[in-house]
């Protein structure tokens, strides 16, 4: 349906050739519909456009919603809405919601602070140390490092007190290790604090003293590396040197006395202990002579025992082997004559003796006699086994017979 409001039509709405414009038709029932799709388009791009801007922000803050944790680094994990912290020491991509949380980073690796040259440059580089010694004179290293690392349990703690980033390495450090450097080994003077020993005490002592003050605040000295220490200017030196000679000139003669002391106690005792030896050395040399001429008298008499013994021994044997010697002989002479006896009656008679042992050995072997014709032509060939063992029995006795 399609109406026209002729109120609207307003005369001076002509055309050129003075006509009434015709008014625009108006639809009824279709106005709410575009309205409503209009507003969701605008409510559309509202949101786009908060994702866009909130995306930007995210972007251009950095805040993404994950961080890329190094081997190196420990990070602490921050919730805006509940103020919870998480210390995170493992490596890896950690995963956050932008706006209520946050994760900030800190460098674990070991950090040095030297102290070096005569111009602070850096958080971690400062002037050379100089120390006032117990007895008033100067010396300095001229090069010092201290290594020292953050503890990872303590992380939130130190961007607490030290902030985000390399904070940890402006203030503590700096703070405490000169003067707590400076009362350890001042406490020595300048000819000891040149023995090794001395300064690596007062190394240990610094390094356990600055680890008191600094674990509040979530760092640990790991090590104190300092050179031989270096002196005041020459005029000091002399005075320090000339003090050394002096206490070695005195501990010297100290010695020297001592030493007197010693030497005519020690020679004393060695003459004492000498004669003392001497006296038991001459008791001693007359002991073993007095041994040794009874042992030479055992000796000789225990040598004629054993002559005297070995010469009835030797008799003894003698005799036994003449008797066997003459029973032998007097055996293997019988023998002998009997079988010169038994040759000479085989000689008698001759070839006889030869048969009658040739008859005898005949005896005793077994003869099988088989049967045999020739067939000039034979059919077949057999072997008998029977035969072949009755031959070699018969062989076997015959052999026994010769034996």
């Amino acid at each position: 349906m399609k109406t026209i409001d002729m109120e609207d039509v307003n005369p001076s709405d002509e055309d050129g050739g003075g006509r009434a414009r015709r008014p625009r038709p108006t639809f009824g029932g279709g106005g709410g519909k575009r309205k409503d799709s209009t507003l969701k388009a605008l409510v559309g791009l509202v949101l786009i456009g908060l994702v866009l801007v909130f995306g930007a922000g995210a972007g251009l803050s950095g805040n993404l919603g994950f961080v890329d944790v190094d081997d190196s680094e420990v990070a602490v994990k921050l919730n805006y809405v509940t103020g919870e912290r998480e210390v995170i020491n493992t490596p890896g991509i950690k995963l956050y919601i932008p706006f209520l949380q946050a994760i900030f980073k800190l460098d674990k690796t070991p950090q040095k602070y030297l102290m070096e040259g005569r111009e602070l440059r850096g958080d971690n580089h400062a002037p050379f140390l100089t120390v006032r010694a117990s007895d008033g004179s100067n010396f300095w290293f001229e090069s010092l490092e201290i290594q020292y690392v953050v503890l990872p349990s303590a992380a939130a703690e130190i961007i607490d007190d030290s902030g985000l980033g390399d904070g940890f390495k402006r203030d503590w450090i700096r703070a405490y290790a000169r003067s707590v450097l400076r009362d350890e080994f001042g406490r020595f003077s300048a000819v000891e604090v040149a023995d090794p020993s001395s300064y690596q005490a007062a190394r240990e002592r610094s390094q356990q003293r600055i680890n008191q003050y600094l674990q509040p605040h979530g760092l640990q000295v790991i090590q104190i590396i300092t050179p031989k220490p270096r002196f005041d200017p020459q005029y000091e030196k002399a005075i320090e040197d000339r003090k050394v000679a002096d206490q070695d000139v005195e501990r010297l003669r100290e010695l020297e006395k001592q030493l007197i002391q010693e030497r005519a106690q020690h020679l004393a005792q060695v003459e004492k202990e000498k004669e003392i030896e001497r006296q038991e050395l001459q008791g001693e040399l007359v002991k073993e002579r007095k041994e040794a001429e009874k042992e030479a008298i055992f000796v000789k008499k225990g040598a004629d025992r054993y002559k005297v013994q070995r010469e009835a021994e030797g008799q003894a044997e003698r005799d036994r082997h003449v008797a066997e010697a003459e029973g032998l002989t007097a055996k293997y002479t019988k023998e002998a004559e009997g079988i010169r006896a038994r040759a000479e009656a085989l000689e008698k008679k001759g070839s006889v003796v030869v048969r009658e042992a040739l008859i005898a050995k005949l005896a005793s072997i077994r003869f099988t006699l088989v049967p045999y014709n020739r067939d000039p032509s034979p059919k077949r060939l057999e072997h008998l086994n029977a035969a072949n063992d009755e031959q070699r029995d018969s062989a076997a006795a015959l052999q026994g017979g010769n034996r």
